[in-house]
């Protein structure tokens, strides 16, 4: 995604909490005065979570110095974090900022002239170091129909594949009393519906007086901020999920029936190598008593295809769990060693092996979508429109739609399905919601 304010550019890859925080980077630029200058500033916020992604920030680092010769060029990001000197070695990069420092205005406005040394390049600190979490309050984010709010940084856990950690420190949640003034401002400017964000949602709380937990955190939102028509999780750990957080997904309407998983893997010694913290049994069970408490849920997952020593029957298992568990939006991950992570030294699976059950593994959800597809024809549902023809339903599926304007939720009924999207028209007494 990229957008542009007063001749700052900015490219942001990666999960919703980078999108967020690219909008704090936006108006920080901005107060620094980046904006001011003759030939702007393109600004990169650069995701770790695969040596693929760290390729394709590199390129477009590449690109962008051909096309904006004489612009600044600034570089933060995880990927920043974890390999500053990747992109201070880089001919194009004027300036490497860390995950903290990309949040303050003060590290833009000391930009380097051109020519300086690799030292003075990089301003990235260790990122252990941070504590606390500030939230930061935006009015919007640019392009987007939904508003992303950060409750959540960082992460306590060290799983073997994961890279994310070492990009985003340790756990460090946002203070409710801040997230439900953030989630305030954004309902009041139009947003009909924000998306909870963190690298490990679930973990919230646990460093804040009280040790408040994600479910009572979600009641209080809906409770203080009733103008929110719809209040959305990102990724969470279903082994984490505590009791509240159960209750309000079987009473509270307005949190939507979808839930994305961070499930890795279906197999149990395959979850013992990655260091997770469930087993296969865990997320089967999960997933059926949600449904029970919401019958009208619909979940996707993170699955990685070809973890090191994983054999075919290994394998087999996480195809099958896609069943098991009735999952429907699945992200699949071809198997990416990271350099510091104790999986990048484990026995790795040939190349052509990943590939080959990573495709298997699309395969397989891109039937189990189909199927989902399907099951959903001929039901109402309440749609956001994202942009012009196409919007999603509570349940996070696309659909395409002949109504209404970007952000605001017009009540459908699905005629049928492309393979991709649901088709659907306005329902005859249909009332648009103004977002």
């Amino acid at each position: 995604m990229s957008g542009s304010t007063r001749g700052i550019d900015i490219v942001t890859f990666g999960c919703r909490l980078n999108t967020y925080e690219s909008e704090v980077m936006r108006r920080e630029a901005t107060a620094a005065g980046l904006g001011e200058l003759q030939d702007g500033a393109v600004i990169f916020n650069t995701c770790a979570v695969t040596a693929e992604a760290v390729r394709q920030a590199k390129q477009s680092i590449r690109k962008a110095r051909r096309e904006n010769p004489n612009a600044r060029i600034i570089v933060t990001g995880c990927a920043a974090q974890t390999e500053p000197a990747t992109f201070s070695d880089m001919d194009e990069v004027d300036l490497v900022l860390g995950n903290e420092e990309k949040l303050k205005a003060h590290n833009y406005r000391a930009l380097p002239d051109f020519g300086v040394n690799d030292f003075e390049k990089a301003r990235v600190n260790d990122i252990f170091s941070v504590r606390e979490t500030a939230g930061h309050l935006v009015d919007a984010i640019e392009g987007r129909a939904r508003a992303f709010v950060q409750v959540q940084n960082g992460c306590d856990h060290r799983c073997t594949f994961c890279i994310i950690p070492y990009g985003r420190g340790n756990s460090r949640s946002v203070p409710m009393g801040a997230v439900v003034e953030q989630v305030k401002r954004l309902a009041g400017n139009g947003y009909a519906e924000v998306v909870l964000s963190g690298v490990d949602l679930t973990s919230y709380g646990a460093d804040l007086p009280g040790a408040p937990k994600l479910g009572k955190l979600v009641k209080t939102i809906l409770r203080q901020v009733p103008d929110v028509r719809r209040l959305r999780l990102s990724s969470i750990d279903s082994i984490e999920a505590e009791a509240e957080l159960m209750e309000v997904i079987a009473t509270e309407k307005r949190l939507m029936p979808h839930l994305h998983l961070s499930l890795q893997s279906g197999d149990n010694m395959i979850l013992k190598r990655m260091k997770r913290r469930h087993l296969r049994d865990d997320s089967i069970r999960f997933c059926a008593e949600v449904r029970a408490l919401r019958p009208d849920i619909v979940f996707g997952a993170d699955i990685i295809a070809g973890f090191p020593t994983e054999t075919e029957a290994m394998f087999e298992n996480s195809l099958g769990i896609v069943e098991e568990c009735g999952l429907t939006h699945l992200h699949v991950f071809p198997f990416s060693p990271r350099e510091g992570t104790p999986a990048a030294r484990m026995p790795p699976v040939r190349r052509e092996v990943v590939k080959e059950r990573a495709a298997r593994l699309r395969a397989v959800g891109e039937k189990a979508y189909k199927r989902h597809l399907a099951s959903v024809v001929g039901t109402a549902q309440s749609v956001l429109i994202e942009r012009e023809g196409l919007g999603r339903t509570e349940g996070f599926t696309l659909a395409a739609l002949d109504a209404g304007r970007p952000g605001e939720i017009v009540e459908a009924i699905v005629t049928g399905h492309d393979g991709e999207r649901l088709v659907a028209v306005p329902a005859p007494t249909q009332q648009v919601r103004a977002a």
